[in-house]
């Protein structure tokens, strides 16, 4: 089995936001009235965002590389990835997940779309994703699946409901791949077990799966980020945040500015997580010369893109 994770969504975007947010508001007791300058040097520093109108949401590629570093994942494919919008004025989330299998144009070819990052890195995949859905798009943030881990833990696990017995073994993997994650409701699971029911596809003698393949482990995803996202912004979490800068510095790459982060960590409050929308690029499974792709159907993507982003549609 190829290693399947998860990059939870707060651990990027809002994650990011959220620590710089607490450091602004301790550092600088002013920060509400004008743009915090945190002053901060990074090895992964943000892209200086130019003047121009006030900025009320924020789009970008949120994705996940198959690899133990994000700063050592060049030539490696995606396994997840989520157009994403955030309204601050609102707290409306937006998520639109692309099948990592989706057949589409690549680097002047027809290939998989996880294949983007493996050729070009973070700016091909982004190049590959406003080509098939037709959308502007210049923010990505990308990260490994350590994060998820250490996450997980610093809030002190997720709690969610496991549908069947998550059972899979693969010593070959880097690192070796052990789950065991019992069926039940109302599991609060640790970052090991968070980061292996991500991952996990089906039990080794293909006695159990998602029925509907990886559609399914798409749904079991973005339900998981409800669950992450809702359990996350509590007060007692919020506050183990800041203790995670080092986790961030070397698992998450963004492009997106950070005074943008910060105005989305101010307006954390507003995140409505029982209305976040969720969809996924229309298609079915095909076999084309022997490898299996995710077809999409263009004229039922172009409408949900139109529906859900009507505000970044390609001019």
């Amino acid at each position: 089995m190829k290693k399947q994770f998860f990059m939870i969504f707060l651990s990027s975007l809002l994650f990011f936001g959220l620590v710089y947010g607490v450091l602004a508001n301790t550092l600088f007791k002013d920060v509400s009235s004008s743009e915090p300058d945190i002053g901060l040097e990074t090895e992964n520093p943000s892209v200086e965002e130019p003047e121009q109108e006030e900025i009320n949401s924020v789009f970008f590629l949120l994705m996940g590389v198959d690899a133990n570093d994000v700063t050592k994942s060049k030539g490696t494919r995606t396994d997840t990835m989520m157009l994403t919008e955030i309204d601050f004025d609102t707290g409306k989330i937006k998520l639109l997940s692309i099948p990592r299998d989706t057949r589409t144009t690549v680097e002047g070819r027809q290939d998989k779309i996880n294949a983007a990052h493996a050729y070009g890195g973070s700016e091909a995949s982004v190049a590959a994703v406003k080509s098939l859905l037709g959308v502007e798009l210049e923010y990505f943030v990308k990260v490994d699946y350590q994060i998820v881990q250490d996450v997980v833990n610093a809030i002190g696990g997720v709690t969610i409901d496991v549908p069947f017995t998550m059972t899979y073994s693969d010593p070959t993997a880097k690192p070796p791949l052990k789950i065991n994650i019992p069926k039940g409701d109302q599991q609060t699971l640790d970052g090991k077990n968070a980061h292996d029911f991500l991952r996990w596809r089906h039990n080794n003698a293909m006695t159990v799966g998602y029925p509907d393949g990886d559609v399914g482990r798409t749904k079991a995803q973005q339900y998981f980020m409800k669950e992450f996202v809702k359990q996350t912004i509590k007060p007692k979490n919020l506050l183990q945040l800041p203790k995670m800068v080092d986790t961030y510095f070397k698992n998450v790459e963004t492009n997106i500015p950070l005074k943008l982060m910060v105005k989305g960590a101010l307006s954390a409050n507003k995140i409505d997580v029982d209305s976040m929308e969720t969809a996924t690029v229309p298609g079915a499974g095909q076999y084309i010369g022997g490898v299996s792709y995710y077809i999409y159907n263009g004229s039922e993507t172009d409408e949900l893109v139109k529906e859900m982003f009507p505000d970044y549609l390609a001019k």
